[in-house]
């Protein structure tokens, strides 16, 4: 019995510092006076996209690399896709859209910025994610600078369907 305690208190102490060493990585930017660019709000919905989103859903899960219930992308800061699973769509400065296979609505999505290569440490930023609107297959991301202003970063998407 002594030893089953013993075990979870190292358990939970090495929790506490996993999550006090990940909140070390936290920061705040600092408020812009633009507070348009941080409506919330996404590009419409065009043509071509809903074209695009169709033509995925019907290729299914052929079209990417997909470990069994996730999709995996690699994005570079100009909207080409590096590496992994589905279709990306440019909109604008920091405004991309990813495509996969299956119904993603019900998803759980997360993005970091990170560089599609081995070489360095980005830029600091953050990269924000949501459902694409009209489009359940799809997934919004917007990436901005420390300082919260939209900008073209490079980054990593995971959804875990």
């Amino acid at each position: 019995m002594t030893s089953f305690f013993r075990r979870k208190a190292a358990a939970v102490a090495v929790a506490a510092l996993a999550l006090a060493l990940a909140g070390g990585g936290i920061a705040a930017a600092k408020p812009t006076s633009g507070a348009a660019q941080r409506s919330g709000q996404q590009p419409a919905v065009t043509t071509a996209s809903l074209n695009s989103a169709k033509a995925a859903l019907a290729q299914g899960d052929s079209i990417g690399t997909q470990a069994v219930g996730f999709y995996a992308t690699v994005v570079n800061g100009n909207g080409t896709k590096a590496r992994g699973d589905g279709v990306v769509i440019k909109y604008g400065v920091g405004q991309y859209e990813v495509q996969f296979g299956s119904n993603v609505t019900r998803a759980v999505y997360v993005a970091t910025i990170g560089r599609p290569d081995a070489c360095c440490i980005p830029a600091g930023g953050e990269a924000v994610v949501a459902s694409r609107l009209q489009t359940p297959n799809g997934v919004f991301i917007q990436t901005r600078n420390s300082v919260g202003v939209p900008a073209d970063l490079p980054f990593h998407l995971l959804v875990h369907r």
